[in-house]
């Protein structure tokens, strides 16, 4: 019995990995040669989704599998082996941009005592870390209604369910509505980057005609990508300057 275990692990092995295996490996040999497969597959998802990060920031929501495949060096086989879908992969990025946003929204709230100066911090994070070519769609997708006390617009999540258009310029290639964590995670950084905005409105810094969503689109805005990193990036920190300065409020 024991032999014949032994023979259908190094024929799993095969199948799984192609490694070439002995046929008389006991089973402290079995297991050496199984924690390299487990090392790899977890190399390779880290690739796939350091590549897809790269990717759908250069290209947009609507670069296909094959561009994550080649920029992750795997094959587009294993590709859709950690993710059945293009949908899927994007939302798993989409989640984790959402996440990274709202920790540098909470850093910069907890960090930074003057109101203006947590806002902007939290701004050049964001754009330097390359937030903006990432943003999912329905963050940004904030109604913007008037204020009953002072007219002041601030932004409100829709509350009935919409499509998420991930590519808006192919109809065909539109995802199903959020899931409930999706709509949580966007919830939690929209909360956070409204108290960012309210503490900077309160203290006079921000013009009262600022909302949430209007930073977030100063984020998605001043991400351009180019090819040189360095232009890339002398030309974010240029840009985040101009539009700061349109967010101030200036004495009457």
């Amino acid at each position: 019995m024991h032999v014949q275990d032994s023979h259908w692990s190094s024929a799993s092995a095969l199948a799984a990995g192609g490694a070439t295996m002995s046929t008389a490996g006991s089973g402290r040999a079995d297991g050496a040669r199984t924690t390299p497969l487990r090392v790899d597959a977890q190399r390779n998802l880290e690739h796939v989704l350091r590549a897809a990060r790269e990717v759908f920031g250069e290209l947009g929501y609507g670069a296909p599998m094959e561009d994550v495949a080649r920029r992750a060096r795997v094959g587009v086989g294993t590709v859709y082996r950690r993710f059945p879908s293009k949908d899927v992969l994007v939302r798993r990025i989409a989640e984790e941009e959402i996440s990274r946003l709202t920790d540098q929204a909470r850093a910069a709230l907890g960090q930074e005592d003057e109101p203006w100066s947590a806002l902007s911090r939290f701004l050049r994070t964001s754009v330097a870390s390359g937030a903006g070519r990432l943003l999912p769609p329905q963050v940004l997708r904030v109604s913007v209604v008037e204020e009953q006390a002072g007219g002041a617009r601030v932004p409100q999540q829709r509350t009935q369910p919409a499509e998420l258009r991930l590519v808006p310029e192919e109809p065909v290639a539109v995802a199903s509505v959020p899931a409930p964590e999706d709509d949580a995670g966007a919830s939690a950084l929209l909360e956070v980057v409204g108290r960012l905005v309210e503490r900077a409105r309160a203290a006079g810094e921000l013009r009262a005609d600022v909302s949430v969503s209007d930073v977030l689109l100063v984020i998605a805005t001043a991400a351009p990508s180019l090819p040189d990193a360095a232009q890339q990036q002398a030309a974010s920190a240029r840009l985040l300057d101009i539009l700061l300065e349109g967010l101030r409020s200036r004495p009457a």
